[in-house]
């Protein structure tokens, strides 16, 4: 049992130590009474049999102290109560209070202890003390019940052995060996991750400084690339200067004005083609001559003597007389043969026509070089952080496009720059504004492979803004169409079937949009060729068919007068005390403009007139029926498609949907209802041929 007690916590150990000598009793008053109670709680049944005193001899039995503060209480004389006053007293003290409170268990199988430490508690305390605790003890057995208190507190005790507690103590020690364990684990694991945040962050740092490196490296290698291809660009232009022509600028009066001049190409071609007109000319003279020198009769020869006249002839000058017929011939041999190397004229006016596309071409390059040199950005700065401006592409009214660099998804974009003129008034201004976010509300919703994705969008300034577009490598139809002037009608099928498409998308959307400014400039073909794919861009004119605005007859034209005139229905341009009604069917009458354009190398209607000449005289007002050309060749099914885009009567037209669903889009259903026919009167003719036979 001892070894068990060693075995226990030091703090423990040294609190039953105190308990089971009784050290402290002593040390004061204001303790005897928590030490009494501790005492007394060892209190057993062998120490109810001191209660019978022991015989006294008759001397002791007679002899009493005098002034015994204590006689009333005790029933014999002596040095003080019995000890079992003392377990009573213990028994009763404190109010709510267990008798073997905070006594191990050991305590109460140890006689030892339970007799001898009360006695020297006694013998070491003054009188003083023992009678204040005979009072206490007085005051506490009249005032409390012990019995059943002590009964059932020492029976709940007693189930407590040192076994248990043993077992308790190392079942704790081992559950706080296992939890410091625990945290130990968890705090290792902790160190671990902090150890690896540190590490990954140390390693995102580093990624991000060579992110920046190569965006760095990104940009100049971008920038030096572009410069090259700046200069390449202007050392092209000026050897074209010389080749193709150049503008210069004349003075009229106190105004200057630039005027065209050809390079050398143009000078040696019309000096070419000169020299062909005279030599034609020098040829259709000596044919006339040739003939009044023809024999009158083939069969009739000059007589042998009238050759020494007509070498005499030929030796004064003369040369009206009469050839032979051999020689008459030789000569128009000679003739013809000079006059069909002449033809060669042809190829000239196809060299020329050349020419003057790639003179387009080159003006083009030109003003496009001279007003990038006046932009201000010129120098590749780069938008929003993100943006790297790279060459100018194009300019319009009030915008300017550019090639630029998106150094966050690192792919090529077009940056449509917006500048404002700073003289306008705010209200245009914030309508100017106001119009290009609601493009960009329209654009920016939109997803087909047909269309121009719009990325982006973003301020510089107050006077300045940007959109960012998908970038196209080719150029436009419009600049297709003057390079090319027409194209095949399988060509421009396919063209229009994917502008049908795209068309057929925004009117499936929900709520619809009508493009209003659909033309060849906004027709974009990706690899530059006719026989490739196409994007439709330049949402800036398109309408909204919302339920508010949109009715049974359409919507009202609110900017009635905006747009390309050429492409755009008779509705646009009637004039009324309201606005008139459009529907989706305007880009219809677009579609068969563009494809009569594009089969027929001009347009419908107004073709070289301008638009203010179609405005004043009503030119679109007054194209009631289309007319097509006997040259290029067509087919019938191409005219009938036109036909019906280009119908007078919006009422009349076909609107989007049944565009879509024309058969000359559909190649299959055309040849299957073609195929149809045919087997049809194919079979008309087998039985109309064999009624005859059968007549016959």
């Amino acid at each position: 049992m001892m070894e068990e007690l060693h075995s226990l916590d030091p703090r423990r150990q040294e609190l039953l130590e105190a308990r089971f000598t009784g050290v402290g009793v002593a040390k004061g008053s204001g303790q005897n009474e928590s030490s009494n109670q501790s005492l007394c709680s060892v209190g057993s049944l062998s120490d109810k049999e001191l209660e019978t005193p022991e015989k006294k001899s008759n001397d002791q039995r007679t002899r009493k102290r005098k002034g015994d503060p204590f006689d009333n209480q005790g029933k014999g004389g002596g040095r003080g109560h019995k000890i079992s006053d003392y377990f009573e007293f213990a028994g009763g003290s404190g109010t709510g209070t267990s008798p073997a409170r905070g006594i191990p268990p050991v305590a109460w199988s140890s006689p030892q202890h339970s007799l001898s430490n009360p006695p020297v508690a006694v013998q070491q305390g003054s009188p003083s003390s023992i009678s204040s605790v005979n009072a206490d003890h007085s005051h506490s057995s009249c005032s409390h019940k012990p019995a059943p208190t002590h009964t059932q507190h020492q029976a709940t005790q007693s189930e407590l052995t040192m076994e248990k507690l043993a077992a308790l103590e190392s079942s704790k020690s081992s559950d706080l060996e296992k939890k410091e364990g625990r945290i130990d684990d968890l705090l290792r694991v902790n160190c671990d991750l902090r150890r690896q945040i540190d590490e990954q962050q140390k390693m995102l740092e580093r990624c991000k400084e060579r992110l920046n490196k190569c965006v760095t490296m990104s940009k100049k290698l971008l920038i030096e690339k572009s410069k090259q291809e700046k200069i390449a660009c202007r050392e092209k232009s000026m050897q074209d200067r010389l080749r193709l022509g150049h503008f210069t600028t004349v003075r009229h009066g106190a105004s200057f004005t630039e005027q065209w001049t050809d390079g050398y190409a143009f000078q040696n071609l019309v000096k070419q083609q000169e020299r062909v007109n005279g030599q034609r000319e020098d040829i259709e003279r000596q044919r006339k001559l040739l003939l009044k020198k023809k024999p009158p009769n083939a069969s009739q020869t000059p007589p042998p003597s009238l050759e020494p006249n007509k070498r005499k002839n030929k030796s004064n000058g003369a040369e009206n007389e009469m050839l032979s017929l051999a020689e008459y011939h030789e000569q128009e041999e000679i003739f013809k043969l000079r006059l069909g190397h002449l033809k060669k004229e042809a190829e000239i006016q196809v060299e020329l026509e050349r020419l003057e596309r790639v003179r387009n071409l080159h003006i083009r390059e030109l003003k496009r070089i001279h007003n990038e040199d006046n932009s201000q950005f010129k120098d590749h700065p780069t938008l929003n952080d993100r943006y790297l401006l790279l060459h100018l592409l194009g300019r319009g009214g009030f915008s300017e496009v550019y090639k630029a660099f998106d150094l966050t998804e690192q792919r090529y974009v077009a940056v449509k720059i917006h500048q404002l003129n700073k003289n306008w008034r705010d209200e245009k201004k914030e309508n100017y504004h106001k119009h290009a976010c609601r493009e960009y509300r329209i654009h920016k919703e939109l997803d087909h492979p047909r269309i121009v994705k719009l990325y982006d969008y973003f301020s510089l300034d107050t006077d300045s803004f940007c959109t960012v577009l998908e970038y196209c490598e080719g150029n436009d139809l419009d600049f297709y169409l003057k390079q090319h002037k027409l194209m095949s009608e399988k060509e421009a099928r396919s063209i229009i079937m994917q502008v049908v498409n795209a068309l057929k998308y925004l009117n499936e959307i929900r709520p619809p949009i009508i493009h209003y400014d659909l033309k060849p400039g906004n027709i974009l073909l990706v690899n530059g060729t006719a026989c490739g794919e196409i994007k439709i861009t330049d949402f800036g004119l398109s309408k909204i068919m919302d339920d508010d605005n949109y009715g049974v007859d359409g919507m009202e034209l609110t900017s009635q007068g905006a747009g390309t005139y050429w492409y755009l229905p008779p509705e646009c341009f009637v004039v009324g005390k309201e606005p008139p009604k459009i529907s989706n069917k305007v880009d219809v009458w677009s579609v068969g403009v563009i494809f009569y354009q594009c089969l027929y190398g001009k347009k419908p209607f107004g073709h070289n007139q301008s638009q203010q000449d179609i405005l004043q005289e009503n030119t679109i007002l007054k194209a009631t029926e289309v007319q097509f050309p006997p040259k290029p060749g067509v087919s019938p099914e191409a005219k009938a498609f036109i036909r019906r885009c280009l119908v007078y009567r919006k009422e009349d037209r076909i609107d989007v949907h049944q565009l879509a669903s024309d058969p000359y889009l559909l190649p299959h259903i055309r040849k299957s209802v073609a195929a149809t026919g045919n087997s049809s009167m194919a079979v008309a003719s087998t039985s109309s041929s064999s009624n005859s036979s059968a007549s016959n």
